[in-house]
């Protein structure tokens, strides 16, 4: 059925206020998803239960495809995640980049990989807040009640269910559309989008996440993502400025080739001393 139009334009302009209202968006996302499992928690054990079978159990996980598809995220992650480190290990050995080298867009993933996923996801809720997870809880063959979104429990110790770390880490990888230039972005949120959904719904259907957890990391790594794109772009202090940051680890990689060059030199002096004595 084709849209009426005043539809259209009602899209239109919710997509264009989103857009030029970001954290705003992303902050009313997570209230509304918030708002929305808690008044209704019965749609998390409703979207575990299409993945659940009482004698089965979480049979996908034993699926092989979807095994490799889990696989499949912390694969990218990592492979990004040396990519963006290659250019700040070149600042340090090299004495002068290439000019399409940049490194600003290096420390943008990097740092928002440690603060989403890394510190904000699992140091801080993952690790605190003892949500268990789907199966672990009664419905699901456990021995643990199931907890709302938010409620800090003491059924789990450690690197629970909320929120999705998984989830947040393919959702990271979204970062690396705002590095594009902007006639490519559609086309990689057409690709890094369906799988970022694939990755964090994967872990849903093993049991190892509410689909809350999920929708709830999706916008918690958004926002760390907003925050550090305008620091590194938008409104960047002038130590963030590529010049800056060329000139700074320059310095460092010159202090560090110095050491080095000076501690093989001692080695050498040394070991011809040793071997002096031998003679």
């Amino acid at each position: 059925m084709t849209p009426v139009p005043h539809q259209a334009s009602f899209s239109r302009k919710l997509c264009e206020w989103c857009a030029a209202h970001p954290f705003v968006a992303t902050s009313a996302y997570l209230l509304l998803v918030s708002l929305l499992f808690l008044a209704v928690p019965a749609l998390d054990l409703m979207a575990t239960g299409l993945f659940y079978d009482a004698e089965a159990g979480f049979w996908l996980a034993e699926v092989p495809f979807f095994v490799r598809l889990r696989a499949l995220g912390p694969f990218l992650v990592k492979v990004v995640a040396v990519l963006a480190a290659l250019p700040l290990v070149a600042a340090l050995l090299l004495p002068r980049l290439p000019e399409w080298v940049r490194l600003r867009a290096s420390l943008f993933l990097l740092s928002t990989l440690a603060l989403g996923p890394g510190l904000v996801v699992n140091a801080l809720f993952k690790n605190n807040w003892g949500r268990p997870r789907p199966r672990d809880v009664t419905a699901f063959g456990g021995d643990a009640p199931y907890v709302p979104v938010w409620k800090v429990t003491d059924h789990c110790d450690t690197n629970c269910s909320f929120v999705s770390g998984e989830a947040s880490a393919s959702l990271w990888l979204v970062s690396l559309v705002f590095l594009a230039p902007a006639r490519w972005r559609l086309g990689m949120l057409v690709v890094i989008g369906p799988l970022c959904v694939a990755l964090s719904i994967n872990r849903v259907a093993f049991g190892g996440h509410f689909l809350s957890d999920t929708l709830l990391s999706w916008g918690l790594t958004l926002l760390v993502i907003l925050a550090m794109y305008r620091l590194f772009y938008v409104a960047p202090p002038a130590m963030l400025q590529e010049a800056s940051l060329r000139s700074g680890l320059a310095r460092v990689g010159g202090w560090l080739r110095r050491g080095v060059r000076r501690l093989a030199c001692g080695i050498v002096r040394r070991t011809r001393a040793f071997l002096h004595r031998f003679r």
